[in-house]
């Protein structure tokens, strides 16, 4: 039966890699390729027609709203993230909601495979269907003799990671909002030079459009609120190895996380031992 470390390990690189997607998109320059494609928009998070509004930053430089947005958007104590990104030349989409509490909730789909993770309490519970489970464990070289009865204990059930457990501090990253957004606008390189586009909408919200390009061609573009704080609310990003699309919203709103009945959870310690009950 496959090991507890490499169960852990699976569920950990699996958890990590989404959250990293996040920040990617999230944080401003990536190391660039040649070559690569912006991903597709999700329909709700393509930007509206502009209409007139009174504009907050009039006085303000592109790099002076650059450094408010992160400042405010740094501040928020909860909020959602929703898209698309690459990490490690896999193609991931996210919803995910998290508070500053080490509370979240969400949905990941890697190539095709979906998973949904919780965390409250300290424990995190992690149930993906077949797909996801077979490429993640396929990923991390675990023996396909393994992979089979394993997935057959987790069909139908929550993983249980509980706190002390190997790789539980890891998964505990994940659903911890300062630590995601600790690196946003961190380089300074990739904080100034900025350029402001035409205002627009992101989702009836009016904002703001910072553009960064840099000169192998890559470029990032930051929407910005123009209503209440001054939150980034959408990122682009075209070029480079990891673009991708991220919505932010629902700042400060609660984060509610439902944990699975016992019944419906195998613990890491009995899925080592071959058995779910």
């Amino acid at each position: 039966m496959a090991s507890q470390r490499r169960i852990l390990r699976t569920a950990t690189a699996v958890a990590t890699a989404a959250a990293t997607a996040v920040c990617t998109a999230v944080i401003v320059g990536a190391a660039p390729a040649a070559g690569s494609q912006a991903l597709p928009l999700p329909a709700y998070a393509r930007a509206a027609a502009p209409t007139p509004s009174p504009d907050p930053f009039k006085d303000l430089s592109a790099d002076e709203i650059g450094d408010r947005a992160v400042e405010a958007t740094q501040s928020a104590t909860s909020l959602r993230m929703s898209g698309r990104g690459v990490s490690d030349g896999q193609t991931l989409d996210l919803d995910f909601s998290v508070n500053d509490q080490a509370q979240c909730t969400g949905k990941l789909t890697v190539e095709g495979g979906v998973a949904e993770l919780r965390q409250a309490g300290g424990d995190t519970y992690m149930k993906g269907d077949e797909k996801f489970w077979r490429a993640s464990m396929t990923s991390q070289g675990m023996p396909e003799a393994q992979i089979g009865p394993t997935i057959e204990l987790l069909k139908g059930r929550w993983l249980k990671i509980a706190p002390g457990q190997e790789g539980s501090t890891d998964l505990a990253g994940v659903c911890d909002l300062k630590a995601l957004l600790a690196d946003l606008g961190k380089d300074e390189d990739d904080r100034t030079g900025l350029t402001r586009g035409a205002d627009t909408k992101v989702n009836d919200t009016p904002v703001a459009t910072l553009v960064k390009k840099k000169a192998d061609g890559e470029t990032t573009t930051v929407y910005v609120a123009k209503e209440g704080k001054p939150y980034i609310v959408q990122i682009v990003k075209k070029g480079g190895d990891e673009p991708g699309t991220m919505l932010l919203s629902d700042f400060d709103k609660p984060v509610k996380v439902v944990l699975p009945p016992a019944d419906e959870t195998v613990d890491l310690e009995k899925l080592e031992r071959g058995t779910a009950v």
